[in-house]
């Protein structure tokens, strides 16, 4: 009788159609290469993940592997078993000089930058990148030629010039995005700006946050003013990207930044429509040196002191899933970003790009990331901050944008406040961080905590796609 070792996976369910049908491949694929091995795989909810992971871990009932939004790597890193131990382990650390585990190649040298380097601390990669998107501008072409413009806008400058173009050929706004915290992290990254000190928290353990920082104000006052011309539409609601993708597929505002993963989304609804669409890199702000862009999504962490028969199959199954074609064919699927550069490299020899321009744009954007090897210990903003109450602190800074945008309130007076009030939090939690449930209140676990606002699903954009055909 042949023994069997079972891995959990736990994974989060983004709840795009189809999603868990891709992760459930994945498994039974690897299972018939690996008959010796049993993938025992677990979806999670989005938003609640690290409290079920947190949960099960308290219980001394983990997983092998968990996911973890971006954002919320500090509460991962911070998670430790009931006996005090860190629950985590690097993944550089567990695969060592090995190129090929159980007969997978060992991918995670050719993960691209700029995901590599936002989950690697003090040169150890802390978990495997799963997921990757950045934030880039989506144009109506027929719009843009309408009122004159050539080429998309890359500065925050440009952007105004072409709103005002577009607002002389029709009444209304011009451009929209979604009130989300993400474009924060965006907008400071690429300014150069910090959220938090100790080096965005990968010098240390972040202590402050600054939610009011010159970049931040910059970035409030160019928004706030593109709302007041009567350019930037603001649906009232937090986040909205349903609403926000809506006003572009239904061609009420000509220009919106979103999210990479929404380019099959995009692309669908301008074909819908009948229009014709471009996709553009992030627009940046040009009264300051240009430093790079941010990325979102997600990674897996491996858990530590595992047996050596779970640790490998663990291993070779996170290698397994980001081989070169896998990885390509997941990008196609999903607008994900291709996680390595042979999967970006092989959708290139096979003309997918030549095909989609659309969907080197986000790629390409990312490859003028800084080296984080010639940074000589300086972190560059663009690798993103690591800190405790992250997803509450967006909250706070999205809510305080709402007041700016929807009430008049004073952009330095209001995110002053935010500043306080995400302080606190931090506070808080850096206090009763280490715990195999981290923090002190229930929502510090939630990956988004929003008081007021609905939030959207790929089934939510698939309806809107529909109902434009």
């Amino acid at each position: 009788m042949t023994t069997t070792t079972a891995l959990h996976i736990w994974v989060a369910d983004l709840t795009f159609p189809g999603y868990m049908d891709w992760w459930h491949r994945q498994a039974a694929e690897f299972e018939a290469a690996h008959p010796e091995y049993r993938v025992e795989l677990r979806a999670l909810g989005f938003f609640t993940a690290p409290q079920e992971i947190s949960a099960a871990v308290a219980e001394g009932k983990g997983p092998a592997v968990a996911e973890y939004y971006f954002y919320m790597s500090q509460i991962a890193r911070d998670t430790t078993d009931p006996d005090g131990r860190p629950r985590y382990t690097s993944v550089r650390r567990a695969i060592g000089d090995r190129t090929e585990i159980l007969g997978e190649p060992v991918v995670i040298d050719d993960i691209i930058p700029a995901m590599r380097d936002y989950y690697t601390v003090g040169g150890d990669l802390m978990s495997m990148p799963s997921v990757g998107t950045t934030s880039v501008l989506y144009a109506n072409t027929e719009q843009m030629a309408a009122a004159g413009l050539n080429g998309l806008p890359a500065t925050w400058a440009e952007v105004d010039r072409a709103c005002a173009a577009l607002a002389d050929t029709r009444p209304g706004p011009t451009i929209g995005w979604a009130n989300h915290g993400m474009f924060f992290q965006q907008a400071l990254a690429s300014q150069g700006g910090l959220l938090a000190d100790n080096g965005n928290g990968r010098a240390g353990r972040a202590t402050k946050v600054d939610l009011a920082s010159p970049q931040m104000l910059a970035w409030v006052r160019w928004w706030r003013d593109l709302h007041t011309a009567g350019h930037y539409e603001y649906t009232g609601t937090i986040p909205d990207w349903q609403g926000t993708f809506q006003s572009f597929a239904e061609q009420r505002v000509g220009l919106r930044i979103s999210s990479s993963n929404d380019v099959n989304y995009m692309v669908q609804a301008a074909a819908g429509a009948g229009f014709g669409l471009e996709v553009g890199a992030w627009p940046y702000n040009s009264a300051v040196p240009y430093a790079g862009n941010a990325i979102a999504g997600s990674s897996l962490w491996l858990a530590d002191g595992l047996d050596e028969a779970t640790r490998d199959g663990a291993l070779a199954f996170l290698q397994f899933t980001h081989s070169p074609r896998k990885a390509a064919d997941r990008h196609k699927d999903n607008s994900f970003l291709p996680l390595t550069h042979a999967a970006y490299d092989l959708l290139d020899e096979e003309g997918w790009f030549a095909a989609h321009p659309y969907h080197r744009v986000p790629s390409d954007q990312l490859a003028t990331y800084p080296d984080r090897a010639g940074s000589k210990g300086v972190w560059p903003p663009s690798e993103g901050a690591l800190f405790g109450e992250f997803a509450r602190a967006q909250d706070i800074m999205t809510h305080a944008m709402g007041d700016v945008l929807a009430h008049g309130a004073d952009p330095v007076e209001r995110f002053a406040q935010a500043s306080a009030d995400a302080q606190a939090l931090l506070d808080a939690y850096n206090a009763t961080c280490r715990s195999p449930v981290p923090g002190s209140a229930p929502e510090t676990l939630r990956v988004e905590y929003f008081t007021d606002a609905r939030t959207y699903s790929g089934a939510d954009l698939d309806e809107v796609v529909r109902t434009q055909r």
